[in-house]
C-alpha cells in the first residue's frame, strides 16, 4: 500500500528540509492493524499527545486521528507505522517558527515471528551498548533510535530474539524493540523510565490490566542480581504480544503461571 504525507498519497520523497531527517527532530507509533482496526490507538495517541507536549510540536491531533482511522481501513491487515516530524526548517537546530508539522504514514506486512517464541520462550542476547540518561527525552518514541541501531547489530545469531539493554549505570532497562517485566514473589515489576528507554503501549495496558485484576505491580529500578533472582521474565510490545524469556547468559527460566495469564490478556488486546 502507498505510503501518504499530510493526507495524500505520497508521489516523492520527503523534503530534504525535513528535522526528521536532519535531526530526527519527531515522534513515531508502529501500530499492529487486525481487520482494518489500528490496535491500541488510544493508547498510541496518548503517548504520541505527550511526546508532542514534551518537544513543543504542535500537531493537530483530530486530524491525526482520522488519517490513521483511514488509513488503517484501507490497509486492513499489517503494521502501521506513523511519523510526525516538526516539519521543515533552515540550516541549524534552531527550528523556524512557521514549521508545520509533517504526517507520515507507512504500511507494512504483519510480522511474522515464530509462534516458539510466545510459546516456549526467547533467548535473550547481553548487548554491550548502553542507553544513555536523558530525562528530558526518557520514555518517548523518538526518532532517534541509533542505540537501539547499534545494539540490534551485535548479534546475527538467530537464537536470539531479543537483547537486553541497561542503562550507563548498569540498571537492566529494557529490550532492543521491548519492554521487559519480572515476576518476583508475586509482584509484577518493570523498570522506571524516567531516565532512559521507551514508554512501551503494551507495557502501558498490562499495567492498567494488572491493577485491574488486583495483581501487585513495582515500577523501579532492576539491577542485574534482580533479573537473576527473577520466578519470571517476560519481555512485550504492542506488535507481538508477549513473550517469555528462557534464557539470558547463564540464567534459565520456566514460563510462569502470571506470564501465561497476561499473554492471555494481550492476546485480547490484539485480536478484533
Amino acid at each position: 500500500m502507498q505510503s501518504w504525507v499530510d493526507g495524500q498519497p505520497a508521489n516523492a520523497l520527503a523534503s530534504l528540509k525535513d528535522r526528521g531527517l536532519a535531526y530526527g527532530d519527531g515522534l513515531f507509533e508502529t501500530i499492529a492493524v487486525r481487520a482494518g482496526q489500528p490496535l491500541l490507538l488510544d493508547l498510541h495517541l496518548q503517548r504520541l499527545a505527550q511526546g508532542c507536549s514534551r518537544l513543543a510540536i504542535a500537531a493537530d491531533h483530530a486530524l491525526i486521528r482520522s488519517e490513521l482511522l483511514a488509513y488503517a481501513h484501507a490497509m486492513g491487515e499489517g503494521v502501521l507505522k506513523f511519523i510526525l516530524t516538526r516539519g521543515d526548517s533552515l540550516r541549524g537546530y534552531s527550528a523556524s517558527p512557521e514549521a508545520q508539522p509533517r504526517r507520515i504514514l507507512q504500511a507494512s506486512p504483519a510480522a511474522a515471528y515464530p509462534l516458539a517464541y510466545a510459546s516456549e520462550g526467547v533467548q535473550l542476547f547481553d548487548c554491550a551498548t548502553r542507553l544513555a540518561e536523558q530525562p528530558l527525552l526518557a520514555g518517548l518514541k523518538h526518532l532517534n533510535r541509533l542505540e537501539q541501531v547499534l545494539a540490534r547489530a551485535e548479534w546475527q545469531d538467530p537464537a536470539y530474539a531479543e537483547g537486553l539493554m541497561r542503562d550507563t549505570s548498569g540498571r537492566v532497562i529494557e529490550g532492543v524493540f521491548s519492554n521487559l517485566f519480572l515476576v518476583c514473589d508475586g509482584v509484577l515489576v518493570t523498570a522506571d523510565l524516567q531516565r532512559c528507554g521507551v514508554a512501551g503501549v503494551m507495557r502501558a495496558a498490562l499495567l492498567a490490566h494488572a491493577e485491574q485484576h488486583a495483581i501487585p505491580c513495582l515500577i523501579t529500578d532492576i539491577s542485574l542480581t534482580q533479573l537473576q533472582q527473577a520466578d519470571e521474565v517476560f519481555l512485550c510490545n504492542s506488535v507481538y504480544g508477549i513473550w517469555p524469556v528462557r534464557a539470558f547468559a547463564e540464567l534459565s527460566w520456566s514460563v510462569g503461571p502470571l506470564t501465561r495469564k497476561l499473554q492471555g490478556i494481550a492476546r485480547t488486546l490484539l485480536d478484533v
